[in-house]
């Protein structure tokens, strides 16, 4: 009923009393690559959990392959600075962080990039046996761009921040 309305992802309540919130980011085609579609999504489906008085609390997770590859490169490759600048690039990002109901990231399979930056604004991280974090970026010629450097010293440390920042390497849950 509720995943008729979106195109990139899959939105229901589960649980036995149906109090919990499950958004599943659906675009295998793509690693579930986060393009400007999905997380104008992502915030109306969001919106919706929060402001249920039924749901007390939500899970966001992916496929068993990706939880989310990253920022949608193909979408972005193109864009200047002064575009991604003057047109808000990747504001409205940071919705999953001011959420007042607790978030549950579920990671199997890839969390890189924005990916990894989605799964550390959630409350909580469950990662699988076959959860990968990392934060790519470097290897494009670019910086983490949706709080990643500021979010990964807290979770991991400012040395293994800056490893994974300056070399690209991943690690595992």
């Amino acid at each position: 009923r509720a995943g008729a309305a979106f195109q990139y992802l899959l939105v229901q309540k589960t649980g036995a009393q149906k109090n919990v919130g499950l958004i599943q980011l659906n675009r295998p085609q793509a690693l579930n690559a986060l393009c400007e579609g999905l997380m104008a999504e992502l915030r109306r489906a969001l919106e919706a959990m929060e402001s249920d008085p039924e749901v007390g609390a939500i899970v966001l997770t992916g496929s068993q392959k990706a939880f989310a590859a990253g920022a949608d490169i193909k979408e972005m490759q193109n864009k200047t600075f002064q575009e991604c600048y003057s047109s808000g690039f990747l504001a409205g990002w940071d919705k999953v962080s001011v959420v007042r109901k607790p978030i549950i990231a579920a990671v199997n399979g890839y969390a890189l990039g924005g990916g990894c930056e989605l799964a550390m604004m959630c409350d909580i991280i469950y990662a699988g046996e076959k959860a990968q974090f990392g934060q790519p970026e470097i290897l494009l010629g670019t910086i983490p761009g949706a709080g990643g450097t500021q979010r990964l010293t807290r979770a991991v440390g400012k040395s293994l921040a800056m490893e994974m920042v300056l070399t690209g390497e991943r690690i595992s849950a």
